[in-house]
């Protein structure tokens, strides 16, 4: 994972976040029990986008990122996803070569063009649905608005589950949100968090 230190904790202070949406465009999807055409395609990562905003009860964005007020602008993830083609995203089975690179997801994140009062955006980026290893693999990203500065990029691996390829998928985005809220939040704020001063009597016991 990546994490800028001085940035997060300027992140971890902040009480908005804007929602960019799920960005599908560098996906890599097993073709077994994913072998859609380029029209259904495009309608699910519509429909997988859509149900984050019509639910947000469920896939709580703001209470996993602890911030009160969330806006959202999926027009640019929306624009890249139509540029994703089935015939590219589609292969017969997930393998080294279509696994995304850190180095690689910053500097691709580097090129988001946001224009925006709020300082950060939090997006995902989609690296691979494996319906052999029922696995998603998902890049949770965190950048600064005003220059597309990453502030945290972390992979995650999450287990699909239901009836029907979108409710079996979306399960994963369900599993990370719970997650997130329940510890990997947590985990990020301990990476930053200052360490605790002793006392001098204990750094120096008095005898």
């Amino acid at each position: 994972m990546y994490m800028n230190e001085s940035l997060f904790k300027d992140f971890l202070s902040n009480r908005e976040i804007l929602w960019l949406g799920i960005n599908f465009s560098q996906a890599k999807f097993t073709r077994q029990g994913l072998d859609f055409s380029q029209e259904i395609m495009q309608h699910y990562f519509q429909d997988w986008n859509k149900l984050i905003l019509n639910d947000q009860k469920k896939y709580d964005i703001r209470m996993s990122f602890r911030k009160p007020i969330m806006q959202y602008d999926l027009s640019l993830v929306t624009k890249i996803n139509k540029t994703a083609k089935a015939s590219n995203i589609l292969v017969p089975h997930i393998s080294f070569k279509d696994v995304l690179q850190e180095e690689g997801v910053r500097e691709y994140v580097a090129q988001y063009p946001v224009v925006s009062d709020i300082r950060f955006a939090l997006t995902f980026l989609v690296e691979s649905f494996d319906t052999l290893a029922k696995t998603a693999s998902i890049w949770v990203i965190i950048f600064q608005t005003a220059d597309a500065e990453p502030v945290l990029c972390e992979k995650f691996l999450k287990t699909p589950g239901g009836f029907g390829a979108r409710n079996y998928w979306a399960r994963t985005f369900y599993n990370l949100l719970f997650d997130i809220k329940k510890q990997d939040y947590l985990r990020w704020e301990n990476m930053v968090k200052e360490p605790e001063l002793q006392h001098p009597d204990i750094i120096n016991p008095i005898i």
